[in-house]
């Protein structure tokens, strides 16, 4: 999209029930649409049918680091390469409206393979407040967007990415939370190939209520990385 350029959004109302409503959504620009969604509204309704899965056991995020005091342990380092330290001044400089504490900070340059899972504590920067949830919903959106699809790289540190941009991505809502309030996100890649890779993710609040379920295949191209030290 083009941020000097109104949007139009075309809103059609694909069905409306007594308990459910769907709204499909297109944004245009320059006479092409760049975004299209679709939205499933339910009437609340109670139901003697409720299970979830267990929140895992990690801990709280204020005995964790935030992602900008990792980096800065690691601009620390004086054999730390120039090319590591301008990459790690670029990641600072970035200006990203959310607080963000890994739960397990893997080593920015080792290419050793990992397990395809991530856990981070993360919340909005700033007091949202007791607002409509729609409010939260929509941060919620922006913030499970954040580093979801690299979890599905994490098996295959040895390559350098060439490209790599979200095909889709789906939300389920459970429960209300505060997207200002810490929320544990739970990140797993179940599968990748064919220059594709899908991941799944969980946003937990602080009490155990999983409140939103994420989801989102990628586009992911790669070329071997040089086999470089980082001192």
């Amino acid at each position: 999209g083009d941020p000097k350029v109104p949007v139009l959004y075309e809103v059609e109302r694909t069905r409306t029930g007594k308990s459910f409503s769907v709204r499909s959504v297109k944004a245009i620009q320059h006479g092409k649409p760049i975004f299209t969604c679709q939205a499933s509204f339910q009437l609340s309704q109670g139901s003697p049918v409720q299970h979830q899965f267990t929140m895992p056991t990690v801990p709280l995020p204020e005995e964790l680091l935030t992602q900008e005091e990792l980096i800065q342990k690691f601009l620390q380092n004086p054999n730390l390469a120039e090319r590591y330290r301008k990459h790690l001044n670029k990641i600072q400089a970035e200006d990203v409206p959310i607080d963000i504490k890994p739960v397990n900070p893997p080593d920015m340059f080792s290419s050793e393979p990992q397990e395809p899972k991530q856990l981070f504590w993360v919340r909005a920067r700033g007091y949202i407040g007791e607002t409509d949830m729609k409010v939260h919903c929509c941060v919620a959106a922006y913030i499970s967007d954040y580093a979801f699809l690299g979890t599905a790289l994490l098996p295959h540190r040895q390559y350098h990415i060439k490209f790599m941009v979200s095909l889709d991505h789906s939300m389920w809502f459970h429960a209300p939370f505060r997207a200002d309030h810490w929320m544990l996100y739970e990140c797993e890649s179940p599968w990748a190939g064919g220059c594709r890779g899908l991941v799944q993710g969980r946003l937990w609040r602080r009490d155990g209520v999983l409140a939103v379920t994420c989801a989102q295949e990628g586009v992911i191209r790669v070329e071997q990385r040089p086999n470089q030290s980082k001192l």
